[in-house]
């Protein structure tokens, strides 16, 4: 699992006082960059092989400007081509806990555009920060 921390800008509320929608999907982005720098694997233009191919938030609990946000990441599954994470957002004060998303990651070749296993290297990686549930 890895743990990064947010905190709510100002434009990312919307007139009803509380973190817009759209922002969930900024934070569980950074979250996943985030996850993978932590394993070591380079995250640049040049040498991404990962594409987002499916991406979801629950919204449990209202957000609002300034909140402090701990948004935990873990792998829950390691396939051939693809892997899926999944996302909780917590009240870094109380714990409570304001959204739950998921993200499917799949290994994509952009020069052939398709897809393609994961190279052994990065699979290895990935499949020791498995969580087992």
């Amino acid at each position: 699992m890895h743990e990064l921390e947010v905190n709510v800008r100002f434009s990312e509320t919307d007139a009803l006082g509380h973190i817009n929608n759209t922002s969930y999907f900024v934070y569980l982005e950074e979250a996943r960059m985030k996850f993978f720098e932590a394993l070591g694997l380079a995250t640049n233009v040049e040498s991404w092989n990962f594409l987002l191919a499916s991406t979801k938030c629950d919204f449990i609990a209202q957000g609002y400007f300034n909140q402090l946000l701990t948004i935990r990441t873990s792998l829950t599954k390691v396939g051939t081509k693809s892997c899926d994470m999944v996302h909780d957002i917590l009240c870094s004060q109380t714990g409570e806990v304001i959204a739950k998303g998921s993200a499917v990651l799949v290994c994509f070749n952009f020069l052939k555009q398709k897809s393609e296993p994961i190279p052994e290297f990065i699979k290895e990686k990935l499949i020791s920060h498995l969580v087992h549930n």
